[in-house]
Parts: structure tokens; C-alpha cells; sequence
């Protein structure tokens, strides 16, 4: 293990110690808000430390079967069960160390949240729209496959069956987390449904995926900076909400961002959806603005959530997916059109991962 990383371990050690005695505190122990508080560090913290703890004992236990086998040249019994003892061993101190290094890594408090997706037609025309569609029901049918529940917030249909834009909300546990580096442009190359002669077409969309925002931290919105309009919904819905003005569209007057909600029965409902992607918009553009200034330094773009950069190119021809950003292939693009994205989310999250710990390491140099 790397002499940075024992001295982070080293810390928690020393604040369990410390959190153990102010929770024993009377003072403490009559303020409620401090107390939770600490208790919440305090499981944190342990998780960690126990871990660590469990580490240096099996580095012990390592250093003294090597010394037994060492010891044992004449033993064929001894040496084998020190043999034995040192597998186990370092086996258990590989499995320890990456938990060590993931509880390690700086947590976004957002990962565990649900999320708005937007999917918007670019480059294309028609084949665009029905390559949104196409993403549409990639990304249902990994939810599915999570056990996450996916609801329509609004949406504009193409001609031919496909969408000019959508907007999901989904729900479940660590949604943002897992879906938060779909954000950017994704192209796609094939023949059209369209195309009479064969031809290879490339067209795009943009993808964006908006963590809900916290209500209790969310930000406030002044209510005079809003303009509220109402009008009649369009596409499916049964006969009440075409008789209806219950559709809503929220604009935020100082950044011009827009959002609007069709799919609920009421005008209320859908007010308050609005809202919510409203205010998802407003902090993800502050988010993308300190990702992207984030990025550059780091001369890395994951994450930066840019919606003008090409993360992603889905090859049918070839049965390719790429994504740029990780130089990752793979030739499996019918199954992940079918929802299996494992590999791919995945990827990516080992590969913020490493980058968190190359900085964590960096910054304990300096």
C-alpha cells in the first residue's frame, strides 16, 4: 500500500478516538442536531477504521507466515500450511486495500439521488428523432434491469414515431451516480429506415441527466424571476388532457432556462414537476461550469457533462460502441441497445475513480 494512502487510514483512526469521546460528552449527548451529526461521522469514519484495523492485522499475519516458510526448509507440513497462510493472506489484503482506496475517494452527495433525463434530436432530421427514441428504450430498459422506476415528465414526437425531445424522471437508489456521465452528444452511424439505397447515415443527439434536486438544500428561487405559462398538452393522453389546459412551462427569466410538464392529469402536478426540473436545470448548469473549469485543469472531460462534446458514437454496421472519453470499444451494441449497460457505466465509474485517487495522491504531495 502507498505511504499516502496509510496516512489518510492513519487520520481516521485518530478521529474515532476523537469522535468516540465528544459522543460520550453530557453537552453533546443533550444536543440532538450536534449529536447526530457526530453519530453520522462517527459510523463513517468506523467503517473505515475497522477496516483498516482488520488490514494491518492480515500485513501481520502475512509477515509472520513469511518468516514461518523462511523457517521451515526441513517441515514439508509447516511449510505448506505457512504456504497456505500467506495466500490467504495476501488474497484478503488485495480485496481490503480496494476497499479501502473506493471509501477513500471523495463521495458526491448527489450520487444517491434520482435524476431527470433529457434526450433532444440534433444533427439528422427524422433519423435523429428515431435514434432518441432508440436511446429512449436503451435507457428504460436499464432501469428495468436496476429495479429503478421510470416516469415521461414531457415530451415532442416526431412524424415518424420518434422524439424531438423527452424528458424522464427516474427513481431508485444511486441513479445519479450511476447514470450522470450519459451527459454530452452521442452520434450514431447507420442505414436509415429511410434510406432507399443503402447509405450509411450519421446523425446525433444530446443527452443531459439532471440529479433531483434536495429539497431542503435546493436552491431558492425567486418567485417574480419566474414567468408561468399554460397551455393545452399535445400526443398521447386520453381525451382529458387535450380538453385541457393543464400543460405547464416554467421559464426563469435571469438565465432564460425553460422546463415544462405535460404528463400529469392536473395543472398543479405538473407545476410542480416543472419546478423541479426547473431548479435540476439551474444547478446542473452551475454544476457543468465547475466540472468543465474542473476538467481542464485535470485536461480530463468526463463528467464535464458538456453537452457539445461527443462522448459517444454507436457504430451498426460494425456492432461497435465507443466512448471517447475512456478510449472504451465494444462490440456488443445490439445487447446494449437492449439495456445492457453494465459494462459501460462501469467503465466509467472505475475510471473517475482512478482519477480521484491519482488527485488524493497529488494533493498529499504537495
Amino acid at each position: 500500500m502507498k505511504p499516502f494512502l496509510r496516512q489518510q487510514l492513519a487520520r481516521y483512526t485518530d478521529r474515532l478516538g476523537e469522535l468516540e469521546f465528544l459522543l460520550s460528552r453530557e453537552d453533546i449527548m443533550k444536543d440532538m442536531k450536534q449529536f447526530l451529526v457526530l453519530s453520522r461521522e462517527h459510523t463513517e469514519v468506523a467503517a473505515v477504521a475497522t477496516r483498516w484495523t482488520r488490514y494491518q492485522q492480515r500485513e501481520a499475519d502475512l509477515a509472520a507466515a513469511q518468516d514461518l516458510l523462511s523457517s521451515a526448509s526441513d517441515d514439508a507440513d509447516m511449510a505448506a500450511m505457512a504456504q497456505e497462510e500467506i495466500d490467504g493472506a495476501g488474497a484478503e489484503l488485495a480485496q481490503l486495500e480496494n476497499e479501502l482506496q473506493r471509501m477513500l475517494l471523495p463521495k458526491d452527495p448527489d450520487d444517491a439521488r434520482n435524476a431527470f433525463m433529457e434526450i433532444r434530436a440534433g444533427t439528422g432530421g427524422d433519423e435523429s428523432a428515431l435514434f432518441a427514441a432508440d436511446l429512449l428504450r436503451m435507457y428504460t430498459r436499464y432501469c428495468e434491469r436496476r429495479g429503478w422506476k421510470t416516469e415521461i415528465i414531457s415530451e415532442s414526437a416526431s412524424e415518424l414515431g420518434g422524439y424531438k425531445e423527452v424528458v424522464i424522471r427516474i427513481e431508485g437508489d444511486n441513479v445519479y451516480g450511476a447514470l450522470k456521465f450519459e451527459s454530452g452528444g452521442h452520434r450514431v452511424q447507420r442505414v436509415p429506415a429511410t434510406e432507399t439505397q443503402g447509405r450509411i447515415h450519421t446523425s446525433a443527439c444530446t443527452v443531459a441527466v439532471l440529479a433531483e434536486p434536495d429539497e431542503t438544500v435546493a436552491i431558492q428561487i425567486n418567485p417574480a424571476d419566474l414567468r408561468i405559462d399554460t397551455y393545452r398538452a399535445s400526443g398521447a393522453g386520453g381525451q382529458h388532457i387535450n380538453k385541457t389546459d393543464s400543460a405547464v412551462r416554467i421559464t426563469h427569466l435571469p438565465t432564460g432556462i425553460v422546463a415544462e410538464c405535460q404528463d400529469g392529469r392536473s395543472q398543479h402536478s405538473n407545476k410542480a414537476q416543472a419546478l423541479k426540473v426547473l431548479t435540476a436545470r439551474i444547478q446542473e448548469k452551475d454544476r457543468s461550469e465547475r466540472a468543465a473549469k474542473d476538467a481542464a485543469e485535470r485536461k480530463s472531460l468526463i463528467g464535464s457533462g458538456d453537452r457539445s462534446d461527443r462522448i459517444r458514437t454507436y457504430n451498426f454496421p460494425q456492432g461497435r460502441l465507443t466512448d471517447h472519453r475512456i478510449n472504451l470499444t465494444l462490440y456488443k451494441l445490439l445487447y446494449i441497445m437492449e439495456g445492457d449497460l453494465d459494462d459501460v457505466v462501469q467503465a466509467l465509474q472505475a475510471y473517475e475513480a482512478a482519477e480521484q485517487l491519482a488527485a488524493l495522491e497529488l494533493g498529499a504531495g504537495a
